[in-house]
């Protein structure tokens, strides 16, 4: 750039380096949405019975058998984690206020940001036990990781999760080889992860659980609960909670997270013990550090449920809550498990960022919680710089 002014050689400069953090300079990113997280499409088969009278004016009683088949629409895209009905969307806007926030400092969905919604209701089992569902979601992941790589010059990827997402992500991480995850992955943000569960899942399986949703009977809704593998893995963790800590006391027991077998024979889901024993115990005992770089955000400060007290009329109504520190749903303890996890592997770069008054969902849409995450994002973008020589 010899005889070039100053001030010419600055404009350069600058562009340059605009340029580059608009295009080049971004690793490709992939959003991993939490439980609920993202849109499930179904359609009602030839077998198809309903369950209301109502409905069997349509749907004649004589079909003996319930049809619904399902599937998750546009893996890849970000379009189905935006809005969880595109027709309700300011009601249902979920991931659109990050991927706003993303798409100001430069990515573009479908080139350098990618979506990887799956269906929540399943969840991963330990090693010997079939579950395919979850099992090909990984699959899946792991392709789409590749592909973006590839297309985009080879960069390594950001992985950003949210919620059940991240427990999903670190599965992913620690069933691939130590040189895959060094060639793919730059960087693993968890925004919101549960890692050892929550003492809330217990009064979900317990009693159901409405989510403040008005009018909505959370012994309605209690069934189909129980019957989601992905709620069963966020059952509080014995190696996180201990057995020092009461986390259920009815007039006849207390349950600590050592106890939860029990605690599920005795709420009346006896059919939950063999596969909590068998399949996600497993999971939730062996959290090993993937050895890439981890950064977990989370809320602190609110109300979180940490014992749940039942009176003489049982699990049929609900608990009254004493509650503890953490994001609203997840327990502190449970964000901040890796710290205490990995604190003696120095192979590990882990950082933990908490943000007063933040909740489970709203750390996707508030304004200081996106500013937070961002400023992460640029800098782990940051970390990989076009060098300009002026000779």
């Amino acid at each position: 750039m010899r005889g070039l002014s100053i001030e010419l050689a600055i404009l350069l400069f600058t562009t340059m380096l605009c340029i580059c953090k608009a295009t080049g300079n971004l690793h490709p990113l992939i959003l991993v949405p939490g439980s609920g997280g993202n849109q499930l499409e179904a359609r009602l088969t030839t077998g198809y019975k309903p369950l209301g009278l109502l409905c069997n004016r349509w749907y004649p009683i004589s079909k003996d058998k319930q049809g619904v088949e399902t599937r998750v629409p546009e893996f890849g895209s970000t379009d189905s984690l935006l809005y969880l009905n595109p027709n309700l969307k300011q009601l249902t806007a979920y991931m659109a206020p990050l991927v706003d926030s993303l798409e100001e400092i430069g990515y573009v969905s479908g080139e350098t940001l990618f979506g990887a919604p799956y269906d929540f209701r399943y969840g991963l089992a330990a090693e010997g036990h079939p579950s395919h569902v979850g099992t090909k979601f990984l699959e899946d992941l792991k392709d789409l990781i590749e592909k973006a790589s590839a297309s985009n010059g080879g960069k390594p990827v950001i992985l950003l999760s949210h919620s059940l997402g991240g427990l999903y992500v670190l599965q992913l991480l620690n069933r691939n080889s130590p040189c895959w995850r060094q060639r793919f992955i730059k960087h693993f943000v968890a925004l919101s992860a549960p890692w050892g569960g929550t003492v809330q899942e217990m009064l979900t399986f317990a009693s159901g659980n409405s989510f403040g949703v008005p009018l909505v009977d959370p012994l309605l809704v209690r069934g189909e609960q129980r019957s989601s593998e992905s709620n069963l893995w966020l059952m509080p963790s014995p190696k996180l909670f201990g057995p020092e800590k009461t986390l259920v006391i009815t007039p006849n027991e207390a349950y600590s997270a050592l106890d939860i077998p029990q605690f599920l024979n005795d709420i009346g889901f006896p059919e939950g013990v063999v596969p909590y024993k068998s399949r996600i115990l497993p999971l939730t005992e062996a959290l090993p550090a993937p050895n890439v770089s981890v950064t977990c955000i989370f809320g602190t400060g609110l109300k979180t449920p940490e014992t749940l007290l039942y009176g003489k009329a049982g699990f049929d109504k609900q608990p009254e809550v004493i509650y503890g520190d953490g994001d609203g749903t997840v327990n502190l303890v449970s964000l901040m498990a890796l710290e205490s996890l990995w604190n003696l592997d120095k192979r590990q770069p882990l950082k933990l960022i908490g943000i007063s008054g933040i909740s489970h969902t709203s750390i996707l849409e508030d304004s200081a919680a996106l500013e937070e995450i961002i400023a992460e994002i640029s800098s782990i973008n940051s970390e990989a710089r076009v060098k300009i020589s002026f000779g």
